[in-house]
Protein backbone atom coordinates (compact mmCIF):
# COMPACT_ATOMS: atom_id res chain seq x y z
CA UNK A 1 0.00 0.00 0.00
CA UNK A 2 1.27 3.46 -0.93
CA UNK A 3 2.30 5.65 1.99
CA UNK A 4 0.35 8.90 2.09
CA UNK A 5 2.22 12.21 2.46
CA UNK A 6 1.79 13.54 6.01
CA UNK A 7 0.44 16.95 4.95
CA UNK A 8 -2.80 15.82 3.28
CA UNK A 9 -5.58 17.82 4.92
CA UNK A 10 -7.73 18.80 1.95
CA UNK A 11 -8.56 17.86 -1.63
CA UNK A 12 -6.34 20.75 -2.73
CA UNK A 13 -3.40 19.03 -1.04
CA UNK A 14 -4.03 15.91 -3.10
CA UNK A 15 -4.08 17.98 -6.29
CA UNK A 16 -0.78 19.64 -5.33
CA UNK A 17 0.94 16.31 -4.72
CA UNK A 18 -0.59 14.67 -7.79
CA UNK A 19 1.05 17.19 -10.10
CA UNK A 20 4.44 15.63 -9.36
CA UNK A 21 3.19 12.01 -9.31
CA UNK A 22 1.78 11.92 -12.85
CA UNK A 23 3.48 11.73 -16.21
CA UNK A 24 3.78 15.28 -17.57
CA UNK A 25 1.51 14.74 -20.58
CA UNK A 26 -1.09 12.97 -18.41
CA UNK A 27 -1.06 15.81 -15.92
CA UNK A 28 -1.50 18.39 -18.67
CA UNK A 29 -4.50 16.44 -19.93
CA UNK A 30 -6.03 16.12 -16.47
CA UNK A 31 -5.48 19.78 -15.60
CA UNK A 32 -6.65 21.17 -18.97
CA UNK A 33 -9.70 23.41 -18.56
CA UNK A 34 -10.11 22.09 -15.04
CA UNK A 35 -13.02 24.28 -14.10
CA UNK A 36 -11.60 27.59 -12.84
CA UNK A 37 -14.97 29.24 -13.50
CA UNK A 38 -16.72 26.42 -11.68
CA UNK A 39 -14.49 26.87 -8.66
CA UNK A 40 -14.88 30.65 -8.64
CA UNK A 41 -18.67 30.33 -8.63
CA UNK A 42 -18.62 28.79 -5.14
CA UNK A 43 -16.87 31.90 -3.82
CA UNK A 44 -19.90 34.00 -4.70
CA UNK A 45 -21.91 32.33 -1.96
CA UNK A 46 -21.40 32.21 1.78
CA UNK A 47 -22.93 29.85 4.33
CA UNK A 48 -24.89 31.22 7.28
CA UNK A 49 -23.95 29.36 10.49
CA UNK A 50 -26.76 28.46 12.90
CA UNK A 51 -25.17 27.61 16.28
CA UNK A 52 -26.96 26.15 19.31
CA UNK A 53 -28.91 23.58 17.30
CA UNK A 54 -29.43 20.14 18.84
CA UNK A 55 -27.32 17.84 16.64
CA UNK A 56 -28.33 14.56 18.28
CA UNK A 57 -29.03 11.82 15.76
CA UNK A 58 -27.54 13.73 12.84
CA UNK A 59 -27.13 11.84 9.58
CA UNK A 60 -26.07 12.44 5.98
CA UNK A 61 -28.09 9.47 4.68
CA UNK A 62 -30.19 10.04 1.58
CA UNK A 63 -32.11 8.12 -1.08
CA UNK A 64 -31.65 8.48 -4.84
CA UNK A 65 -33.75 6.54 -7.35
CA UNK A 66 -34.89 4.20 -4.59
CA UNK A 67 -31.31 3.43 -3.52
CA UNK A 68 -29.91 4.20 -0.07
CA UNK A 69 -26.72 6.27 0.10
CA UNK A 70 -24.64 7.03 3.17
CA UNK A 71 -24.17 10.60 1.95
CA UNK A 72 -25.16 12.67 -1.09
CA UNK A 73 -21.54 12.52 -2.35
CA UNK A 74 -20.76 10.37 -5.39
CA UNK A 75 -17.76 9.70 -7.59
CA UNK A 76 -18.38 11.16 -11.05
CA UNK A 77 -17.52 9.19 -14.18
CA UNK A 78 -13.89 9.84 -15.11
CA UNK A 79 -12.12 8.06 -17.95
CA UNK A 80 -8.94 6.00 -17.83
CA UNK A 81 -7.98 5.77 -14.16
CA UNK A 82 -5.02 3.62 -15.21
CA UNK A 83 -3.37 6.78 -16.50
CA UNK A 84 -2.45 7.56 -12.89
CA UNK A 85 -2.37 4.16 -11.14
CA UNK A 86 -1.76 0.62 -12.41
CA UNK A 87 -4.88 -0.78 -10.71
CA UNK A 88 -7.03 1.92 -12.26
CA UNK A 89 -10.74 1.79 -11.49
CA UNK A 90 -10.32 -1.36 -9.40
CA UNK A 91 -8.46 0.67 -6.78
CA UNK A 92 -11.04 3.44 -6.97
CA UNK A 93 -14.01 1.14 -6.50
CA UNK A 94 -12.35 -0.60 -3.54
CA UNK A 95 -11.99 2.76 -1.84
CA UNK A 96 -15.53 3.78 -2.75
CA UNK A 97 -16.87 0.53 -1.29
CA UNK A 98 -14.95 1.03 1.94
CA UNK A 99 -16.33 4.57 2.29
CA UNK A 100 -19.88 3.57 1.28
CA UNK A 101 -19.78 5.82 -1.75
CA UNK A 102 -21.39 5.24 -5.13
CA UNK A 103 -19.01 5.17 -8.07
CA UNK A 104 -20.25 6.03 -11.54
CA UNK A 105 -18.12 3.85 -13.82
CA UNK A 106 -17.24 5.37 -17.19
CA UNK A 107 -17.69 3.80 -20.60
CA UNK A 108 -14.05 4.82 -21.05
CA UNK A 109 -12.81 3.01 -17.96
CA UNK A 110 -9.46 1.26 -18.29
CA UNK A 111 -10.88 -1.98 -16.86
CA UNK A 112 -14.18 -3.56 -17.82
CA UNK A 113 -17.45 -2.64 -16.18
CA UNK A 114 -17.84 -6.29 -15.19
CA UNK A 115 -14.49 -6.29 -13.36
CA UNK A 116 -15.41 -3.08 -11.56
CA UNK A 117 -18.69 -4.61 -10.34
CA UNK A 118 -17.01 -7.87 -9.31
CA UNK A 119 -14.32 -5.98 -7.39
CA UNK A 120 -16.97 -3.97 -5.54
CA UNK A 121 -18.73 -7.18 -4.53
CA UNK A 122 -15.47 -8.76 -3.38
CA UNK A 123 -14.55 -5.66 -1.38
CA UNK A 124 -17.94 -5.73 0.34
CA UNK A 125 -17.37 -9.34 1.34
CA UNK A 126 -13.94 -8.50 2.72
CA UNK A 127 -15.50 -5.67 4.73
CA UNK A 128 -18.26 -8.00 5.96
CA UNK A 129 -20.94 -5.87 4.34
CA UNK A 130 -24.13 -7.37 2.99
CA UNK A 131 -23.64 -5.48 -0.30
CA UNK A 132 -21.50 -2.72 -1.78
CA UNK A 133 -22.95 0.76 -2.24
CA UNK A 134 -24.95 1.20 -5.45
CA UNK A 135 -22.92 1.19 -8.66
CA UNK A 136 -23.95 3.37 -11.60
CA UNK A 137 -22.79 3.13 -15.20
CA UNK A 138 -22.06 6.12 -17.40
CA UNK A 139 -22.75 5.68 -21.10
CA UNK A 140 -21.06 7.56 -23.91
CA UNK A 141 -23.42 6.96 -26.78
CA UNK A 142 -21.61 5.20 -29.61
CA UNK A 143 -21.99 6.08 -33.31
CA UNK A 144 -23.85 2.80 -33.83
CA UNK A 145 -26.83 2.63 -31.46
CA UNK A 146 -26.54 -1.16 -31.32
CA UNK A 147 -23.13 -0.77 -29.70
CA UNK A 148 -24.60 1.59 -27.14
CA UNK A 149 -27.30 -0.94 -26.40
CA UNK A 150 -24.70 -3.68 -25.94
CA UNK A 151 -23.04 -1.58 -23.23
CA UNK A 152 -26.41 -1.01 -21.56
CA UNK A 153 -27.19 -4.74 -21.52
CA UNK A 154 -23.76 -5.49 -20.06
CA UNK A 155 -24.36 -2.93 -17.30
CA UNK A 156 -27.78 -4.38 -16.55
CA UNK A 157 -26.35 -7.90 -16.39
CA UNK A 158 -23.49 -6.79 -14.10
CA UNK A 159 -25.88 -5.25 -11.59
CA UNK A 160 -25.48 -1.52 -12.18
CA UNK A 161 -28.44 0.31 -10.71
CA UNK A 162 -28.59 3.56 -12.68
CA UNK A 163 -27.67 4.49 -16.26
CA UNK A 164 -26.03 7.92 -16.62
CA UNK A 165 -25.87 9.20 -20.20
CA UNK A 166 -23.33 11.96 -20.85
CA UNK A 167 -24.54 14.19 -23.67
CA UNK A 168 -22.26 17.25 -23.60
CA UNK A 169 -19.01 15.83 -24.98
CA UNK A 170 -19.94 14.41 -28.37
CA UNK A 171 -18.45 17.38 -30.21
CA UNK A 172 -15.09 18.35 -28.80
CA UNK A 173 -11.41 18.42 -29.62
CA UNK A 174 -9.64 15.30 -28.35
CA UNK A 175 -5.96 15.33 -29.18
CA UNK A 176 -4.56 13.51 -26.14
CA UNK A 177 -2.74 10.24 -26.81
CA UNK A 178 -3.25 7.58 -24.17
CA UNK A 179 -0.14 6.24 -22.40
CA UNK A 180 1.08 2.79 -23.48
CA UNK A 181 -1.04 0.01 -22.02
CA UNK A 182 -4.03 2.21 -21.21
CA UNK A 183 -7.16 1.52 -23.25
CA UNK A 184 -10.92 1.77 -23.20
CA UNK A 185 -11.47 -1.74 -21.87
CA UNK A 186 -15.23 -1.72 -22.41
CA UNK A 187 -14.68 -0.97 -26.09
CA UNK A 188 -11.85 -3.43 -26.64
CA UNK A 189 -13.61 -5.02 -29.63
CA UNK A 190 -15.02 -1.81 -31.00
CA UNK A 191 -13.57 1.40 -32.44
CA UNK A 192 -13.47 4.13 -29.81
CA UNK A 193 -16.12 6.78 -30.39
CA UNK A 194 -14.81 9.99 -32.01
CA UNK A 195 -15.52 12.08 -28.94
CA UNK A 196 -12.18 11.00 -27.51
CA UNK A 197 -10.22 9.82 -30.53
CA UNK A 198 -10.55 12.44 -33.26
CA UNK A 199 -9.97 16.14 -33.53
CA UNK A 200 -12.23 18.50 -35.39
CA UNK A 201 -10.89 18.51 -38.94
CA UNK A 202 -9.76 21.37 -41.14
CA UNK A 203 -13.24 21.57 -42.67
CA UNK A 204 -14.80 22.57 -39.37
CA UNK A 205 -17.55 21.01 -37.29
CA UNK A 206 -20.66 21.25 -39.45
CA UNK A 207 -20.77 18.46 -41.95
CA UNK A 208 -18.11 16.49 -40.07
CA UNK A 209 -18.45 12.95 -38.73
CA UNK A 210 -18.54 14.35 -35.19
CA UNK A 211 -21.64 16.39 -35.93
CA UNK A 212 -23.30 13.59 -37.88
CA UNK A 213 -22.82 11.07 -35.07
CA UNK A 214 -23.74 13.33 -32.15
CA UNK A 215 -26.73 12.09 -30.13
CA UNK A 216 -30.03 13.94 -30.32
CA UNK A 217 -33.23 14.03 -28.29
CA UNK A 218 -34.48 11.22 -30.51
CA UNK A 219 -31.53 9.11 -29.32
CA UNK A 220 -32.50 9.73 -25.70
CA UNK A 221 -36.12 8.82 -26.43
CA UNK A 222 -35.01 5.58 -28.09
CA UNK A 223 -32.72 4.72 -25.19
CA UNK A 224 -35.50 5.39 -22.68
CA UNK A 225 -37.61 2.80 -24.47
CA UNK A 226 -34.82 0.20 -24.36
CA UNK A 227 -33.97 0.01 -20.65
CA UNK A 228 -35.80 -0.23 -17.37
CA UNK A 229 -32.89 1.23 -15.42
CA UNK A 230 -33.32 4.72 -13.99
CA UNK A 231 -32.04 7.00 -16.75
CA UNK A 232 -30.09 10.11 -15.77
CA UNK A 233 -28.93 12.68 -18.32
CA UNK A 234 -25.56 14.26 -17.52
CA UNK A 235 -24.40 17.51 -19.05
CA UNK A 236 -27.52 19.67 -19.29
CA UNK A 237 -27.29 23.34 -18.30
CA UNK A 238 -30.25 25.08 -19.94
CA UNK A 239 -33.49 24.90 -17.92
CA UNK A 240 -35.43 24.19 -21.10
CA UNK A 241 -33.28 21.09 -21.68
CA UNK A 242 -33.82 19.92 -18.11
CA UNK A 243 -37.56 20.23 -18.62
CA UNK A 244 -37.41 18.38 -21.91
CA UNK A 245 -35.38 15.55 -20.39
CA UNK A 246 -37.94 15.19 -17.63
CA UNK A 247 -40.81 15.16 -20.11
CA UNK A 248 -39.10 12.53 -22.27
CA UNK A 249 -38.98 10.17 -19.29
CA UNK A 250 -35.48 10.70 -17.94
CA UNK A 251 -35.52 9.90 -14.23
CA UNK A 252 -33.06 12.65 -13.33
CA UNK A 253 -30.51 15.17 -14.61
CA UNK A 254 -26.94 16.00 -13.64
CA UNK A 255 -26.27 19.71 -14.13
CA UNK A 256 -22.71 19.83 -15.44
CA UNK A 257 -20.48 21.67 -17.91
CA UNK A 258 -17.95 18.82 -18.25
CA UNK A 259 -15.50 20.72 -16.02
CA UNK A 260 -15.34 23.48 -18.61
CA UNK A 261 -13.31 21.20 -20.89
CA UNK A 262 -15.64 21.16 -23.90
CA UNK A 263 -16.00 24.84 -24.84
CA UNK A 264 -14.28 28.05 -23.79
CA UNK A 265 -16.48 30.55 -21.99
CA UNK A 266 -19.07 28.06 -20.78
CA UNK A 267 -21.16 29.23 -17.82
CA UNK A 268 -20.29 27.82 -14.38
CA UNK A 269 -22.49 24.84 -13.64
CA UNK A 270 -23.34 26.23 -10.20
CA UNK A 271 -24.83 29.35 -11.77
CA UNK A 272 -27.47 27.23 -13.51
CA UNK A 273 -28.59 25.12 -10.59
CA UNK A 274 -31.42 27.29 -9.32
CA UNK A 275 -32.90 27.79 -12.79
CA UNK A 276 -32.64 24.05 -13.42
CA UNK A 277 -34.46 23.34 -10.15
CA UNK A 278 -37.24 25.76 -11.01
CA UNK A 279 -37.67 24.11 -14.42
CA UNK A 280 -37.59 20.57 -13.07
CA UNK A 281 -39.90 21.15 -10.13
CA UNK A 282 -39.29 20.50 -6.44
CA UNK A 283 -39.36 16.71 -6.50
CA UNK A 284 -37.44 15.83 -9.65
CA UNK A 285 -33.98 14.30 -8.95
CA UNK A 286 -31.37 16.90 -9.82
CA UNK A 287 -27.68 16.24 -9.24
CA UNK A 288 -24.65 18.47 -9.67
CA UNK A 289 -21.11 18.01 -10.98
CA UNK A 290 -18.90 21.05 -11.33
CA UNK A 291 -15.88 21.96 -9.26
CA UNK A 292 -16.77 20.54 -5.84
CA UNK A 293 -13.56 20.48 -3.80
CA UNK A 294 -14.83 21.00 -0.25
CA UNK A 295 -17.66 19.69 1.86
CA UNK A 296 -18.95 23.25 2.09
CA UNK A 297 -19.10 23.32 -1.74
CA UNK A 298 -21.39 20.31 -1.65
CA UNK A 299 -23.64 22.00 0.90
CA UNK A 300 -23.81 25.18 -1.21
CA UNK A 301 -24.74 23.21 -4.33
CA UNK A 302 -27.49 21.39 -2.46
CA UNK A 303 -28.79 24.65 -1.00
CA UNK A 304 -29.08 25.92 -4.58
CA UNK A 305 -31.16 22.96 -5.66
CA UNK A 306 -29.10 19.77 -6.03
CA UNK A 307 -30.14 16.51 -4.37
CA UNK A 308 -26.56 15.22 -4.45
CA UNK A 309 -23.16 16.13 -5.89
CA UNK A 310 -20.50 14.27 -7.83
CA UNK A 311 -16.74 14.69 -7.56
CA UNK A 312 -14.59 14.06 -10.62
CA UNK A 313 -10.92 15.00 -10.88
CA UNK A 314 -10.14 14.70 -7.13
CA UNK A 315 -10.45 10.93 -7.45
CA UNK A 316 -7.62 10.92 -10.02
CA UNK A 317 -5.54 13.21 -7.80
CA UNK A 318 -6.03 10.92 -4.81
CA UNK A 319 -5.48 7.77 -6.85
CA UNK A 320 -2.19 9.12 -8.19
CA UNK A 321 -0.97 10.06 -4.72
CA UNK A 322 -2.11 7.10 -2.67
CA UNK A 323 -3.97 4.42 -4.60
CA UNK A 324 -6.81 2.80 -2.66
CA UNK A 325 -5.82 4.52 0.57
CA UNK A 326 -5.62 7.88 -1.16
CA UNK A 327 -9.10 7.71 -2.65
CA UNK A 328 -10.54 6.46 0.64
CA UNK A 329 -8.84 9.25 2.57
CA UNK A 330 -10.00 11.86 0.05
CA UNK A 331 -13.58 10.66 0.43
CA UNK A 332 -13.23 10.71 4.21
CA UNK A 333 -12.01 14.32 4.09
CA UNK A 334 -14.91 15.36 1.88
CA UNK A 335 -17.52 13.55 3.96
CA UNK A 336 -16.13 14.99 7.21
CA UNK A 337 -16.11 18.51 5.78
CA UNK A 338 -19.69 18.06 4.60
CA UNK A 339 -20.82 16.90 8.04
CA UNK A 340 -18.98 19.80 9.66
CA UNK A 341 -20.66 22.28 7.32
CA UNK A 342 -24.07 20.77 8.05
CA UNK A 343 -23.43 20.89 11.80
CA UNK A 344 -22.26 24.51 11.69
CA UNK A 345 -25.47 25.39 9.84
CA UNK A 346 -27.57 23.59 12.44
CA UNK A 347 -28.63 20.73 10.17
CA UNK A 348 -29.08 17.10 11.11
CA UNK A 349 -30.79 15.85 7.93
CA UNK A 350 -30.03 16.24 4.24
CA UNK A 351 -33.71 16.95 3.63
CA UNK A 352 -33.40 20.16 5.70
CA UNK A 353 -30.86 21.77 3.33
CA UNK A 354 -32.39 24.80 1.64
CA UNK A 355 -31.63 28.18 0.05
CA UNK A 356 -31.90 30.00 3.40
CA UNK A 357 -28.43 28.67 4.28
CA UNK A 358 -26.78 30.99 1.76
CA UNK A 359 -26.02 34.65 1.35
CA UNK A 360 -24.72 36.16 -1.85
CA UNK A 361 -21.28 37.74 -1.58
Amino acid sequence: MQALPPDLASLADYERHAASRCDRSVWQHIAYGAGEANRAAFGRWGLLPRPLADLAGGSTATTLFGQAHAAPLLLAPVAYHAMVHPQGELATVRAATALETTMVASTLSSVTLEDIAATAQAAAVELRRTAPPPLWFQLYLQPDFARSLTLVRRAEQAGYGVLVVTVDAAIKRAEFTLPPGVRAANLADEPVAPLHSAAVGAGGVFGSALAAQAPTWATIERLRAETGLPLVIKGLMHPGDVLRARDLGADGVIVSNHAGRVVDGVAPALAQLTAARVAAGPDYPLLFDGGVRRGSDALKAMALGADAVLVGLPQLHALAVGGVAGVAHMLHILRTEFELAMAQCGLTRVSAINRDLLVGL
